[in-house]
C-alpha cells in the first residue's frame, strides 16, 4: 500500500497544468485531494477524473491573495477529511513581458498579491492544520525565473525569488516539528500559459532551444517531482528548491 493512502493533499492552482497533474497524481497514490482553484468547472472536471480513479476529493474556489478564501480552503479541508498531510502551493500568474518603465502599480499588486502573498498565507494556515496531525510536507511552486533573471520581467521574477526565501525560511522554523518545506522550480512546462506565451512557433523553438534537453517539459514531470518531495524517501530533505528545467539553470 501507497504511503499516501488515506492521506489528505491540498494543491493550489489544482484546476489546470501541474496543479492539475499533481492533484491526479497524488490521487493515483491513495490519497484525497483538495482542489483549490480560481475557475469552478475546471476545478469540478479535476474532481471528476479524481473520483473515475476510485479516490476522493473536493474542490474549494479560492482566491489565494484573499485571507478569507484560504482559512475557508482550509476549513473545508478539515471539515470533509478530518486532516491535512501535503500541500502544494501551486497557484501562480506570470508576466506580460514588457520594458521596466513601461510596467504598472497594478500588474506588480496582482503579481506580488497571488504569487508571494498567495504562498505566505497559504503556508500561515496549511502549517497549524498539520501540527494538529503531527507534521507534514509542503512544496511551493518557484520557477527557473526564482534562480536566474530575466529581462523585461522584473515583478515576475522577484515573486519567485521571493517563493525561495519564504520556502528557506519557513522550513527552519519548523523543521524540529515534523513539517518539510520544499520548493519546486520548472524550466518551460507544457502548460495552457505556455502555450499562449509561446503561441507563434519561433518562440517555441526559442523557448526549447534554451533548454539543453531541447525539449519542453510536461506537467507529469513536476508532479513526479512534487510526490517525491512529499514522500518518506525525502525525509531529509527540507528548505531546498529543485530545478527541474532540463538543465536550463545548469548552463
Amino acid at each position: 500500500m501507497s504511503e499516501f493512502a488515506g492521506k489528505v493533499a491540498l494543491i493550489t492552482g489544482g484546476n489546470a497544468g501541474i496543479g492539475r497533474a499533481t492533484a491526479i497524481e497524488f490521487a493515483k497514490q491513495g490519497a484525497k485531494v483538495v482542489v483549490s482553484g480560481r475557475r469552478e468547472k475546471e476545478g469540478q472536471d479535476v474532481v471528476a477524473e479524481i473520483k473515475a480513479l476510485g479516490s476522493e476529493a473536493i474542490f474549494v474556489k479560492t482566491d489565494v491573495s484573499k485571507e478569507s478564501d484560504v482559512k475557508v480552503m482550509i476549513e473545508r479541508t478539515l471539515e470533509t477529511f478530518g486532516r491535512l498531510d501535503y500541500a502544494f502551493n501551486n497557484a501562480g500568474i506570470e508576466e506580460t513581458l514588457t520594458p521596466l518603465p513601461d510596467q504598472s502599480e497594478q500588474t506588480y499588486d496582482q503579481i506580488m498579491d497571488i504569487n508571494v502573498k498567495g504562498v505566505w498565507l497559504s503556508l500561515k494556515h496549511e502549517i497549524p492544520a498539520m501540527l494538529k496531525t503531527g507534521g507534514g510536507a509542503i512544496v511551493n511552486s518557484s520557477s527557473i525565473a526564482g534562480l536566474v533573471g530575466f529581462a523585461m520581467a522584473p515583478v515576475y521574477v522577484a515573486s519567485k525569488h521571493a517563493v525561495i526565501g519564504l520556502t528557506k525560511a519557513v522550513a527552519v522554523e519548523y523543521a524540529k516539528q515534523n513539517i518539510r518545506v520544499n520548493a519546486v522550480a520548472p524550466g518551460s512546462i507544457e502548460t495552457r500559459m505556455l502555450r499562449d506565451f509561446a503561441s507563434a512557433p519561433e518562440v517555441r523553438q526559442m523557448l526549447e532551444a534554451g533548454h539543453p534537453m531541447g525539449r519542453i517539459g510536461q506537467p507529469e514531470e513536476i508532479a513526479a517531482t512534487v510526490i517525491w518531495l512529499c514522500s518518506g524517501a525525502a525525509s531529509f530533505v527540507t528548505g531546498q528548491t529543485l530545478a527541474v528545467d532540463g538543465g536550463y539553470t545548469a548552463q
